[in-house]
């Protein structure tokens, strides 16, 4: 029964407002089991109890594994959706279980199954009043479910399942960024802006997006193409890619992940626009953080580092307002944009993937200075180009025409 519940797990996971915490994925050497797993069922809004044949026979299952959880239980008010246990074979629930309705997620209806379990998780969201709005819809359900961030917005459940899967089943965490207008370049006043960030202007993405919180790794990347990195350096952004190499990838990528795709969306390079949008927000920040630069919130020539440092080091102090980490300095990310004059348009040949010229990056490197680090600082490079500063980032989005 591992491989269900490790695929329940996957498809909890991919919904954005779903924090599922499960020990095998959260503990860590030498942290106290027992004190962790205490302190996650008292964090947790939902405690989801998968039982097979195995489990419900295994002495002390219930009795020991979760008495803590089922006592925790007894505190909540009555009618609360708290407890939700779920076959993944016939068996009869253990005794203490029995009280609760559950959800089968059995082979050939686990879609019905997991509509079923989302639709609990979702009564119990908004019995604890969270707003929930828009979706990144699991795979194979079909009724989408909802979320937003202005406070908390995910249901946080504690599951009986092991398993190590991420957002995406090969590692790659996306950040959601909704609809609606930013400001993109930057006003004639910035002492810090080139001509060809100029003039600012309100650029309108008419869609939701997800972006990719870190840089493709040279672990992600290494499942593509061994391209081979320095040891201790598996969590650190790939470099010496060109633009033909990460179209390529990103082609590949799709293939490996489609599954796990709602069908309106693909993983590609993102737009400039989508790119800036998620550095900055939408008022025009000037570094992902805000305004004033830090050299202890990015990898940049300031800090002296003179090389590669892991996605996330500078995470949560240097995150964009969505979430990103890295938009500052690390590595320059390729976009999917032909390098032309402003304003943007979208609809202006700027997306055509045939279309010869320069490609956009974006985000300056370890190797860069304050100025070409800022998010509205663009440049242009060949397509065949590849450097050692240089990388990319995916987003989940629809394909431009």
């Amino acid at each position: 029964m591992i491989r269900e519940a490790d695929e329940l797990y996957r498809k909890l996971r991919a919904e954005p407002w779903i924090n599922p915490w499960l020990d095998e994925e959260e503990l860590y050497p030498g942290q106290d089991w027992d004190l962790e797993i205490q302190k996650a069922i008292k964090e947790t809004d939902a405690i989801i109890v998968c039982i097979s044949k195995n489990s419900t026979t295994k002495e002390g299952y219930v009795q020991k594994e979760i008495k803590k959880a089922l006592d925790f239980s007894d505190e909540k008010p009555e009618g609360a959706v708290f407890i939700i246990p779920v076959r993944l074979e016939e068996c009869k629930p253990p005794e203490r279980l029995s009280k609760w309705h559950y959800a089968d997620y059995f082979e050939g209806q686990r879609g019905h199954g997991l509509q079923r379990l989302l639709v609990s998780l979702k009564r119990r969201a908004e019995s604890l009043a969270l707003n929930i709005k828009t979706s990144f819809p699991a795979a194979q359900v079909s009724t989408p479910m909802e979320f937003s961030s202005p406070k908390r917005s995910q249901v946080n459940s504690l599951l009986y399942v092991p398993s190590s899967t991420n957002t995406l089943s090969n590692g790659i965490t996306l950040i959601h960024v909704p609809a609606g207008r930013f400001l993109m370049g930057s006003t004639k006043e910035s002492r810090l802006a080139f001509d060809n960030e100029r003039p600012q202007h309100s650029v309108e993405i008419p869609y939701d997006y997800w972006i990719a919180r870190f840089p493709v790794t040279n672990t992600q990347y290494d499942q593509y193409e061994k391209k081979g990195f320095e040891k201790g350096k598996e969590n650190h952004p790939v470099v010496h890619v060109n633009w033909i190499d990460v179209m390529e990838y990103c082609k590949w990528l799709n293939n490996l992940l489609k599954a796990e795709l709602p069908t309106d969306l693909v993983l590609r390079l993102p737009t400039e626009a989508e790119w800036e949008k998620a550095a900055r927000g939408i008022n025009g920040n000037e570094y992902p953080w805000g305004n004033e630069f830090d050299k202890n919130k990015c990898n940049t020539s300031e800090g002296d580092k003179k090389d590669t440092t892991p996605v996330g080091l500078y995470s949560p102090q240097g995150d964009s307002p969505y979430g990103c980490t890295d938009m500052s300095g690390n590595v320059w990310e390729w976009t999917h944009s032909l390098m032309k004059e402003y304003p943007y348009n979208v609809n202006d040949g700027r997306e055509d993937e045939k279309a010869s010229g320069a490609r956009v990056l974006r985000g300056g490197s370890f190797k860069n200075s304050v100025k070409r680090s800022r998010c509205a600082y663009r440049d242009g490079y060949d397509i065949l180009n590849f450097i050692v500063n240089l990388g990319f980032r995916v987003v989940a989005s629809p394909v431009l025409s």
